[in-house]
Order: structure tokens, then sequence, then C-alpha cells
């Protein structure tokens, strides 16, 4: 059946340049034309009337995690699995109605949950999982405490990340994520802010370790994306061949530039940075984590209009983490728009992001042959990033593969 988007003003998720009073016409959820004027409408095509409104592509969030309902990491480890898709489930449906079409889960997801998806049972969008989160002994993925003692540190590995130690350990648990259907593979190169004994300074994983990882992946025509606070970790994960490198919160002018010269990805995540900023006590975060996000919202937007200004690639994450912030997805434009346009900020949650994906011309786009993940915004996000804030009142559809989600025109 052919559909007919009209009266539209079009952002086809890179150019500048807007048509107005555009035309898309969608077959099989696939877009067919993006035209200037209304199309010939056949006597069996339905007709949207878009009212001059603003359309654009789905939007894509590169830094996401289905099943991390609470920021008491232990807990989710501990509840059943029937409980923690209940969680995903909540997420991703939420997801989808504020416009984010595609998702890329930074560790836990895994084929069950993208085949729920694909098969319909979840209303919410496109997944590319990782799998579990690969980290060394004592790495941001080893949540036992200091003073813990245990056998060994297999017991520590669970349902969001696997502990491995030397090359072969590496090689072995990325290609097990592999099997198990992962779109891309993980790494933890530095400390973070959750887990109770690396510091955020600590390097994690040696050269040796990064690069088996980045071998196997490449093997498989797929990439490593990596957990980075530091600019010395960030520098090795570009050395050693990691493609997307996450948060980069202390990114100086420096890497920045060789992130651009590389044609690395960079994913900011401000969203989580400053709600447990705002909200540390809150949340029962420990005393030591809320020792260490002291700053790192702040640098973080500073790392991000470096990059910006070396003109390297940014995308787009949020890193939401607990079921009462669901709803601030859209919160991460406005956060964004703090140092950069608003142009720049809608491309990395639609064509950069799409790149990442290897996606392009296929997501984040609007274009012949791509698929009809589609949104319409009342008013001009160009000019205020906040109207993704609001989404229930400021995103009348939503369309994912030409198949409607919303429609309120």
């Amino acid at each position: 059946m052919l559909m007919h988007l009209v009266n539209c003003t079009i952002f086809d998720g890179d150019s500048p340049e807007l048509i107005e009073n555009g035309a898309v016409t969608i077959e099989g959820g696939v877009i067919k034309e993006v035209s200037h004027s209304p199309p010939k409408r056949l006597p069996d095509a339905e007709l949207i009337d878009c009212r001059g409104l603003f359309l654009m592509p789905g939007l894509i969030d590169a830094h996401y995690h289905a099943y991390m309902s609470t920021f008491n990491i232990l807990a989710l480890e501990k509840m059943p699995w029937s409980l923690l898709a209940c969680h995903a489930t909540r997420f991703l449906e939420q997801s989808l109605r504020s416009g984010f079409t595609t998702v890329r889960d930074a560790g836990g997801a895994d084929i069950g949950l993208a085949l729920a998806l694909e098969r319909g049972l979840i209303d919410g969008p496109r997944l590319f999982f990782s799998g579990r989160v690969i980290s060394q002994t004592g790495g941001h993925g080893d949540l036992r405490a200091s003073s813990e003692v245990s056998a060994c540190s297999c017991a520590m590995s669970g349902r969001q990340s696997v502990i491995v130690d030397g090359e072969a350990e590496v090689r072995k648990a990325v290609r097990e994520e592999l099997r198990k259907g992962a779109h891309q593979i993980k790494l933890f190169v530095s400390g973070g802010v959750v887990s109770p004994s690396d510091p955020l300074w600590a390097p994690q994983f040696t050269e040796s370790e990064i690069r088996a990882a980045v071998e196997e992946a490449t093997a498989r025509r797929t990439y490593v994306m990596a957990h980075s606070h530091t600019d010395d970790s960030t520098r090795r994960c570009i050395e050693y061949g990691v493609r997307t490198i996450e948060h980069a919160t202390e990114t100086s002018s420096e890497t920045a530039a060789l992130i651009a010269r590389k044609q690395v990805y960079v994913v900011p995540t401000l969203s989580i940075l400053k709600i447990m900023r705002d909200n540390g006590p809150e949340l029962n975060l420990p005393a030591s984590s809320i020792q260490k996000i002291g700053g790192l919202y702040e640098q973080s937007l500073a790392s991000i209009e470096r990059c910006s200004q070396a003109k390297a690639a940014i995308g787009f994450g949020t890193d939401l983490v607990g079921e009462k912030f669901y709803s601030l997805q859209g919160m991460e434009f406005s956060l964004r728009g703090e140092v950069q346009a608003p142009i720049d900020v809608l491309r990395s949650a639609t064509s950069i992001n799409a790149d990442i994906l290897q996606q392009r011309g296929r997501l984040g786009c609007i274009k012949a042959d791509a698929l009809a993940d589609l949104i319409v915004m009342r008013g001009d996000p160009l000019r205020d990033l906040s109207l993704f804030s609001t989404p229930e009142k400021n995103m009348p559809l939503v369309m994912r593969g030409g198949a409607i989600v919303r429609n309120e025109l």
C-alpha cells in the first residue's frame, strides 16, 4: 500500500537546506520518493497532511541500556529475567513513543530482546545490541567491593558484563558474544562511576587485549565500542583500532584533533552525568560514586565543544539508568545545545548515528530506499531543541518502518 506524507517541511538528516512544502512517498515500509511538490495520488494511497510541520528522520540513541532499571547494579544481577524483560519493555515502548526508532544497547541486551522486538511482541525501536560488556578483573564491570573475598572473578561475570583477563580470554569472550548475535562489541577501558574498586583514571586492558577484541570484531565485519572517560584511555582506544568512544569525558584539544583525523566516532552522554550529579544521594549511590561524579558534567561539555571545533564525528547517546528517568531521553538535545549548533545535534541523532551503526542510507535519513522511520515535530527543532523534551506535546506523528506508532495530525 502506498502512503503519502504531504505539506511537510523536511529535514533529511544531514543538509541544513530544508525542503519546504515537500512530500514523501512510502511503500512497503521504505521511502520511495522525496519530492518538492505533492505527488500524483493513486486511488488506494493513504494521504497524511503534515500541515506544514517539521518532518525528520526517526531518532537514534547510540548509548542505551534496555535492562538497567535501577542504579543498584548488583540488584540487577539478581533480578529474574522475566522482571528484567518487563522493565526493558516499558523503556523500549517509551523510547519509541518519544521518537527514538532505533537504539544501540551499550551492554546487557541480548538476542531474546531483539527477537521479541523483531516479532512484534514488544512495540519498540530497532535494536542493535552489544551483549555483555567485556571487562577485566577489577575493571568497571567488576562490581565486587574491595573488601569482598571470592574464589575467582568469574563469580562476578553476569548479565551485564563478563570478566576476562589476557588476550586468549578476551578473544573467547568476544567470539561468544558474537556467536550469540551481538551487533558490536563493547569494552571497558577506563574506570567508571558506579564500579566500587576502580578509580576513574585507571586504564583497563592492555594493548594486546584491546587489539585482540578489535581483530575478532573486524573478522565478523563489525567493530568495538569502548567506555572511556579519560583522555589517556581515549588515545589508547584510537591507537588500538576501537571505532567508537563512549563518553569521552575528558578529551583534550589534541585528542579531539586525533579523533577527527583517524575518523573515529565519539558518543557523549550528558543526561546520565546530569542525573547522577543532581540526584546522587537520592539514587543511593555510594560515597565513592558521588565523589567520582564531581565535575564530570562540566568536563564532558568542554570535551564536546573541543570535538566539535575539531570537526570530529559526534554521535548521540543518553546512557539513561533507572525507570524514574526513562521519560528524560529527549533532554539530551537541550544539554547538547549548550555547546553545539542545533543542526549538529540533529545530525548526531540521525545521520551520524546511522554511520556509527553502519546503516548509512538506510537509517537516519529521508531519501529514496531508506527505511520509513519518521517523526513530525510541532515547531522548529533547529530553533528550539527543548521540543524533544516533551514528545507527547510536540511530536504528533511517529512512524517506524512505515507503520504508524502515533498519529495526532
